[in-house]
C-alpha cells in the first residue's frame, strides 16, 4: 500500500521532469527572432509563458502519475517482479 505521502513525492517527481523537459520545448531565443534586448544574452528566451508551462506540466504529470499509482496500489507489480525483470535476487 502506498502512503499519502509517498504518493506526494512521487507525484512531485514525475512533475519535476516532466516541468524541466517541457522548459525546453518550443522555445524562441532573442537572436532567433531577431529582437534581442540590451544587456540579454542571444540564447534568452523571447517570451516566456511560466503558468501555461506549469499548467501542462501539471496535466501531463497527473497523466503520468495516476497509472503509476494504480500499478502500485493494485499490487500489478511489486518489488519482487521489479527485481526479477532487472535480475536482482529476490529477498526473503
Amino acid at each position: 500500500m502506498i502512503g499519502v505521502f509517498s504518493a506526494f513525492v512521487l507525484f512531485a517527481m514525475v512533475w519535476a521532469m516532466v516541468f524541466l523537459i517541457g522548459l525546453q520545448m518550443g522555445q524562441d531565443t532573442q537572436g532567433d527572432r531577431g529582437e534581442r534586448v540590451p544587456g540579454t544574452h542571444a540564447g534568452s528566451p523571447a517570451e516566456f509563458h511560466l503558468w501555461r508551462r506549469v499548467f501542462w506540466a501539471t496535466a501531463i504529470a497527473l497523466a503520468i502519475w495516476v497509472p503509476l499509482v494504480w500499478v502500485i496500489v493494485s499490487g500489478v507489480l511489486g518489488i519482487d517482479d521489479l527485481r526479477r525483470i532487472t535480475g536482482r535476487p529476490v529477498q526473503g
